[in-house]
C-alpha cells in the first residue's frame, strides 16, 4: 500500500490542495477560453460525413453522381383525390413547382425532372424526320385537346408512364438533385416546404421526401432538442438535490459535467469539427460519466466527514486518495473504448471519437481534480437544503443488496445472470445492421415524412434509388447489342426482388425510339440489331435535345451508362439482398465489352455504410474489449482482472442488443457510437465497488464484511447516480426524433444494467470465486493499511 507510486500520488494530491486557489483560477481561465470557442461551434449535419472514405461504392457514386444522380435527391409527389393528374390545376402546380425548384439554394438545375421540365421528352416520327420535344415545356396545354395529346404521349412513353406518372394516373412525381458539399439542409428544407405548402389545396395532396428534407427536419427540431436537453439537466438538478439534500452534492457534479462539456466543445472547434444534432444524446452519455465520477467523490467525502475527518481538506484528500485509481481507470478505459470508434472509416464517427475522447479525458481535471478542490472549502457541519430525507430508503436498498450478495441467494444471482446472458446473447443475433424498418429510423413511423415516403412508394416504383454503372472497355461500347441486352437482362433479374419497384436504363430508351420509327407498332419495340443501328437510335433520341438530356442514361461517348433501380425501402436486409444479387449476376453473366460497377445513389452509399458498420461493429467492440482488458490487467497486474471486468460489459451488450432487436432498432451510423460508449459505461460502477472491497480488505480479511462496507459506501454513489440519470434520461422519449428517444432508452438500459451488475452480480462473484487480485492469496496477501492516514493541515 505504501509503495513509491502511492506516496507520489499523496504528494501530488497534497500539492493540488495546497495550491487550490491557483488550481481553480487556472481551470476557470481555460474554461472561459474554451467556452468562447464552444459558443462558435456549428451545429449541422453534413451528409458526406456519413459516408465511408475510400469505399468503392462511394467512389463510384462520387464519380458519376453529377450525371446519373446522387444521394441528395428530393422527390415531390402531387396526388389528386378525384379525377387524374391531366387537369389544368394539377399541371399548373407541376409547372410552378418545377420553376420554383430552380431557385432553391444548392439544387442542380440540370437534375430537375418533371412533366414540366425539358428532361421528359417524346420522340415523334413524321415525313419530315424524327422530332424529339419536351412533353410539357415551356407552356401548359392550351385546351382539352392538348391535354388529351399529352395524356396519350405519356401513356406511350415507358420512361414517363410509371416513373413520373403513376399507373392509375392519380399522381405525378417531380425529382430534384442537389450538389453535394454545397447544400444547406435546413435552408433546402425550408425552401422546399414553402413550395410544397403553396401547392397544396384544390384537391391536391403534396408529399415530399429525400435526404435534404430528412436532415433539414433534424435541424428543424434542433430547438426542441435543446429544450429537452435543458429540461433533462433541470430534472437532474432536482433529483440530485432531492437525494443528496445538499447544495455541494448537487452543484459539484453538475459543475463537473459543464466544465467537461465546455472543454470538449472548445477542443472540437479548435480541431475544426462541427456538432451533429443527431449525436447530442451521446453528449449526454459522456456527461453522465463525468457526473458519476463526481458523485462518487462527493459520496466518499461525506463518509469521511461522518467518520470524523479533522477538516474538510483532510476529507477531500482522503476521498481523492482512495478513489483516484478506480476513477482514473474508468476515465482511461472509457476514453480508449471511444477512441477505437475512429477505426471505422466514416468521418462522422471519427469526429465523434476524437471529440468524445477529449471529453472523457477532461474528466481527469473536472472530476478528479476540481471536485475534491471545491469540496475542501465545504463545511464540516452538514446543512440540509430541504427537509425531505430519502436516505433511509437508499440505505435499506443497499442493505438488501448486501444481504442478497452475502447470503446463499448469491448463487441465484450468478445463475440468473448466466441464464440472462445466454438467452439475450442468442436473441441478440436478430439485431439487424442498417435500418431495421421501412422509412427513416430517425423519425417516428407516423411522422409526416415517413407517411409521405409510404405513399410515394405505393404510387411509384420507389423513392430510393441506386444506380449500377455499366462501364465500357472502349468508346461506343454501350451501342453494342450484347451490352444492351446484358443491361436489359440485368434489369429483369433485379426487378424479381420484391423491394425493387422498377428500373430504367438506355436499354429502355432505344426500343421506345425504334417503336416510334415503326409508326408506334409495339412489335418493333426492341433493341437495334447492330451497334450502328443502336447508335442511330441514340442520335435520334438526342437530336434537337438540350446538352445533358442523355446524361442520366449514358455519357456522350457511350462509354459509361447507368442502370437505375428504384427501391420501396432502404432497410438493411433489402440493401444487402440487392447487393448480393448484383454481385451474383455479375459473376454469372460476364460481358464481353463492358463491366458493372457498384454502386451509386442513396441506396448505393447506404450499402457502403452498412458494409463498413458490419465490419466496424465487430472490430470496434473487439478493440474496445481489448482496451478494457489491457487497462484492467495493467492496473491490477492480473490477466484475471481483465477477464473479470468483461462480465458486466458482455452482459450489458447482449441485453442492449436484444432490446434493439426486439424494438426494431438497427445497428447503423447513429447507434454505433452509443454501443462503443456503452462498453466503458457498462463497467465504470464496478470499478468503484471492487476497489472499495480491496480497500476494505487492507484493514481486515473478512470478505463478506468488506463487500457490505463497499456496497454501503461506493454503492451509495452508484445508486444516486443511477437513479438520477436513469430518471432524467427517460425525458428523451418526448423527442419528435425517434432516434433520440431510442438512444435515451438505450442509455437508461445501460445505466440500469451497469448499476445492477455493480450492486448485485459482481460482489456475488467476488464472494463466490474470491479472485486473487481482489482478496489476495497466500503468496501475495493483501497488505494491511496503517491505522490512520496523515491529515492535511
Amino acid at each position: 500500500m505504501k509503495n513509491t507510486t502511492f506516496k507520489a500520488l499523496e504528494h501530488v494530491i497534497d500539492f493540488i490542495l495546497r495550491r487550490r486557489v491557483a488550481v481553480v483560477v487556472v481551470v476557470a481561465a481555460i474554461t472561459v477560453v474554451m467556452g468562447y470557442l464552444a459558443a462558435h461551434i456549428e451545429v449541422k449535419t453534413v451528409f458526406s460525413d456519413l459516408l465511408p472514405k475510400n469505399h468503392p461504392y462511394v467512389q463510384v457514386n462520387n464519380r458519376f453522381k453529377q450525371t446519373f444522380g446522387g444521394s441528395n435527391m428530393v422527390s415531390i409527389m402531387l396526388e389528386v383525390k378525384k379525377g387524374d393528374v391531366f387537369d389544368m390545376t394539377v399541371l399548373r402546380k407541376v409547372q410552378e413547382i418545377t420553376k420554383a425548384l430552380q431557385k432553391v439554394e444548392g439544387v442542380d438545375n440540370y437534375q430537375i425532372v418533371s412533366l414540366a421540365s425539358k428532361k421528359l421528352k417524346e420522340v415523334r416520327a413524321s415525313t419530315s424526320g424524327i422530332e424529339s420535344r419536351p412533353l410539357m415545356w415551356p407552356d401548359l396545354p392550351k385546351d382539352a385537346a392538348a391535354i388529351k395529346t399529352l395524356r396519350e404521349a405519356v401513356l406511350n412513353n415507358p420512361l414517363v408512364y410509371g416513373p413520373y406518372v403513376s399507373i392509375d394516373m392519380k399522381a405525378t412525381l417531380i425529382t430534384a438533385d442537389f450538389t453535394d458539399g454545397t447544400v444547406d439542409y435546413f435552408k433546402a428544407y425550408r425552401q422546399i416546404k414553402a413550395i410544397a405548402d403553396a401547392a397544396r389545396g384544390d384537391g391536391v395532396l403534396v408529399r415530399v421526401v429525400g435526404e435534404p428534407i430528412l436532415y433539414g427536419l433534424v435541424n428543424y427540431y434542433l430547438t426542441e432538442t435543446a429544450q429537452i436537453f435543458f429540461i433533462t439537466v433541470a430534472s437532474l438538478v432536482v433529483l440530485l438535490l432531492l437525494i443528496t439534500r445538499t447544495w455541494h452534492g448537487t452543484l459539484l457534479p453538475l459543475t463537473t459535467g459543464v466544465v467537461s462539456a465546455i472543454w470538449a466543445l472548445g477542443a472540437a472547434k479548435l480541431m475544426g469539427f462541427h456538432l451533429d444534432p443527431l449525436v447530442i444524446v451521446v453528449a449526454f452519455l459522456i456527461t453522465a460519466q463525468a457526473i458519476s465520477n463526481s458523485v462518487q467523490l462527493v459520496s466518499r467525502f461525506e463518509d469521511e466527514v461522518a467518520n470524523g475527518a479533522s477538516s474538510t481538506k483532510a476529507a477531500a484528500r482522503a476521498s481523492l486518495l482512495n478513489l483516484f485509481k478506480p476513477g482514473m481507470l474508468a476515465v482511461v478505459a472509457d476514453a480508449g473504448c471511444v477512441l477505437v470508434v475512429a477505426l471505422t472509416p466514416i468521418p462522422m464517427l471519427e469526429k465523434i471519437s476524437y471529440i468524445g475522447t477529449v471529453w472523457i479525458l477532461s474528466i481527469m481535471v473536472s472530476a478528479l481534480v476540481l471536485t475534491p478542490v471545491l469540496l475542501s472549502w465545504c463545511r464540516l457541519e452538514k446543512r440540509y437544503a430541504h427537509p425531505i430525507n430519502i436516505q433511509p430508503i437508499l440505505q435499506r436498498i443497499l442493505r438488501l443488496c448486501s444481504s442478497i450478495v452475502t447470503s446463499p441467494a448469491r448463487y441465484g444471482v450468478a445463475i440468473a445472470a448466466l441464464v440472462i446472458f445466454v438467452l439475450s446473447g442468442l436473441y441478440a443475433f436478430n439485431l439487424k445492421v442498417g435500418d431495421a424498418n421501412p422509412g427513416s429510423p430517425i423519425l417516428w413511423p407516423d411522422s409526416t415524412y415517413n407517411t409521405d415516403a409510404t405513399a410515394i412508394n405505393h404510387k411509384f416504383q420507389g423513392s430510393d434509388r441506386m444506380f449500377v454503372v455499366v462501364g465500357g472497355d472502349k468508346e461506343g461500347a454501350l451501342k453494342q447489342p450484347d451490352v444492351l441486352e446484358g443491361m436489359e437482362k440485368f434489369q429483369k433479374y433485379m426487378e424479381a426482388q420484391p423491394e425493387v419497384g422498377g428500373s430504367i436504363s438506355l436499354a429502355d430508351v432505344l426500343p421506345a425510339v425504334k417503336r416510334v420509327l415503326r409508326e408506334g407498332n409495339p412489335r418493333y419495340q426492341e433493341l437495334g440489331n447492330s451497334a450502328n443501328e443502336n447508335g442511330e437510335l441514340m442520335y435520334m433520341f438526342v437530336s434537337g435535345a438540350d446538352p445533358g438530356d442523355m446524361d442520366r442514361f449514358a455519357d456522350p461517348q457511350a462509354l459509361n451508362g447507368a442502370v437505375t433501380l428504384f427501391f420501396r425501402d432502404h432497410q438493411g436486409e433489402t440493401i444487402r439482398t440487392a447487393i448480393a444479387r448484383v454481385k451474383d449476376y455479375i459473376a454469372d453473366h460476364p460481358m464481353k465489352d463492358a463491366h458493372f460497377m457498384l454502386a451509386g445513389g442513396l441506396v448505393g452509399v447506404l450499402a457502403a455504410v452498412n458494409e463498413v458498420i458490419l465490419n466496424g461493429q465487430i472490430e470496434a467492440i473487439a478493440f474496445a474489449l481489448l482496451v478494457l482488458v489491457v487497462c484492467c490487467t495493467v492496473t491490477y497486474r492480473s490477466m484475471a482482472a481483465g477477464v473479470f471486468f468483461m462480465i458486466p460489459v458482455l452482459l450489458s451488450n447482449t441485453l442492449t442488443f436484444s432490446y434493439m432487436a426486439w424494438k426494431g432498432i438497427g445497428m447503423n451510423i447513429n447507434t454505433l457510437p452509443v454501443v462503443a460508449l456503452g462498453i466503458g459505461l457498462g463497467v465504470d460502477y464496478t470499478f468503484y465497488i471492487v476497489d472499495g472491497i480491496r480497500e476494505e480488505l487492507h484493514h481486515h480479511g473478512d470478505v463478506p464484511r468488506a463487500i457490505a462496507k463497499s456496497i454501503a459506501s461506493a454503492g451509495k454513489g452508484v445508486l444516486i447516480t443511477a437513479l438520477t440519470l436513469i430518471t432524467s434520461v427517460v425525458l428523451w422519449s418526448l423527442s419528435s426524433l425517434r432516434l433520440q428517444a431510442d438512444m435515451g432508452v438505450l442509455i437508461a438500459i445501460w445505466l440500469f444494467i451497469s448499476a445492477s451488475s455493480a450492486l448485485f452480480l459482481m460482489p456475488a462473484l467476488v464472494y463466490l470465486f474470491r479472485p486473487k487480485f481482489i482478496v489476495g492469496s497466500k503468496r501475495h496477501p493483501i497488505e494491511l493499511a496503517a491505522d490512520a492516514e496523515p491529515a492535511v493541515a
